[in-house]
């Protein structure tokens, strides 16, 4: 059995109209922007791509209350400009309206870096975890985490090559970068873990 888990359900606005992202042996896909608001009443902007016959099925105008179903998948951005670990989510499925919002992540995979445990300026315990999950073929995902409170002690003792289950949403936070004396504004995007989970209750 194939022990790697990559479920992503969401559901919230399309925030950006879709444009070309990329092509793949002749099959053209597609990246808009979907806004999920949080309870705090903030919202994560997450990058999402679509294929273009998805997208001739389902158009999308901004505005649009749309669920999407897929996997959180990373790419290794080899050209210098912009974030080098590009994360987004890679749709399977996708239909209009929905009860919004809605952000969940279910994974499964394994440490590739040892936890870092850090306090944030207000003294609460917040650790980060790189978790690379399989994909078929060979490859793999490398999808950065982050624990918090006793989450965050309990993943903390854990060393590379572990297996972790988890459930949590995706979130987006921004950030400058300065390069040259010049400042930039980029998006990262992480999952946020909310518990710790049995690889048995994903399996449906």
């Amino acid at each position: 059995m194939d022990n790697n888990f990559n479920r992503v359900q969401l559901c919230g606005t399309v925030d950006s109209a879709p444009v070309l992202s990329h092509t793949n042996h002749g099959l053209s896909f597609y990246k808009f922007t979907l806004s999920v608001e949080r309870l705090s009443g903030l919202a994560d902007k997450l990058a999402v791509i679509i294929s273009a016959p998805q997208l001739g099925i389902v158009p999308l105008s901004v505005g649009d209350t749309v669920t999407v179903r897929g996997q959180l998948r990373s790419f290794n951005n080899k050209s210098g400009l912009g974030s080098r670990l590009v994360i987004s989510v890679f749709a399977h499925t996708l239909e209009t309206g929905g009860e919004t919002p809605f952000n969940l992540i279910q994974l499964s995979g394994t440490l590739c870096k040892p936890p870092v445990l850090r306090r944030t300026p207000l003294g609460r315990e917040i650790c980060d975890l790189l978790l690379a999950v399989n994909r078929r073929y060979g490859r793999a995902d490398y999808l950065p985490c982050i624990a918090w409170g006793a989450v965050a002690q309990q993943t903390a003792s854990m060393t590379t090559g572990d297996r972790l289950t988890v459930e949590g949403r995706i979130q987006s936070r921004t950030y400058t970068k300065v390069e040259n004396g010049v400042s930039t504004e980029r998006t990262a995007y992480e999952v946020s873990i909310m518990r710790p989970a049995l690889l048995e209750e994903f399996l449906f």
